[in-house]
């Protein structure tokens, strides 16, 4: 992980995390959805954010601190799913309101009508903002034993970089948890 905030401190030492281009692509999207992007930052632009300004992102669980510093890195979201906390299949689609969203504090919101969400066959909302605002609900923990990892990009270059982010998160974890098994799934 030191690796990759080495290489997240190195990007942002030469730019702001907001003039990145696969930062400036999300913002553009946010924009579209009627969103501020100042407001609503993607995941990793918050990562790069506090990285900046703290020099350091907080550990969390080993899985999901290794996808934070991965996203800080190549400054891609990365959501980090518990897939026994689903029900049924998991669908990225608009969300029609009524959808439950739980918070990491344990609130429960509704995400609003045209969001796009994680939403399982319960209609309970495990991501918001595409994978931007995980849920508590299904964050990944200590009881965690199958995890869904996911990365979206919008920018240019975003089918190649996400291909390169994956191999290397691929590489790593296999590196860190011989015994896992993985097993990849693309999604146009």
């Amino acid at each position: 992980m030191a690796r990759f905030i080495a290489l997240a401190k190195q990007r942002i030492a030469l730019t702001a995390e907001s003039d990145l281009p696969e930062i400036q692509a999300w913002r553009r999207a946010f924009g579209k959805m009627g969103l501020k992007p100042t407001q609503y930052r993607c995941a990793s632009e918050a990562l790069l954010r506090r990285l900046r300004k703290e020099g350091d992102l907080p550990s969390v669980h080993p899985l999901v601190d290794l996808c934070n510093a991965a996203s800080a890195a190549f400054a891609i979201p990365i959501a980090a799913i518990d897939l026994d906390r689903i029900d049924g299949n998991l669908q990225v689609r608009p969300a029609i309101g009524t959808e439950i969203y739980e918070t990491f504090a344990g609130d429960i919101e509704h995400p609003e009508v045209g969001e796009i969400i994680f939403a399982d066959e319960s209609d309970r909302a495990h991501a918001r903002r595409w994978a931007n605002r995980q849920s508590g609900h299904s964050a990944v923990m200590d009881r965690t034993t199958h995890a869904l990892i996911v990365a979206e990009a919008m920018h240019d270059t975003a089918a190649t970089d996400v291909a390169r982010l994956i191999a290397t998160l691929r590489t790593t974890i296999s590196v860190l948890w011989p015994c896992a098994t993985l097993t990849e799934v693309q999604v146009p």
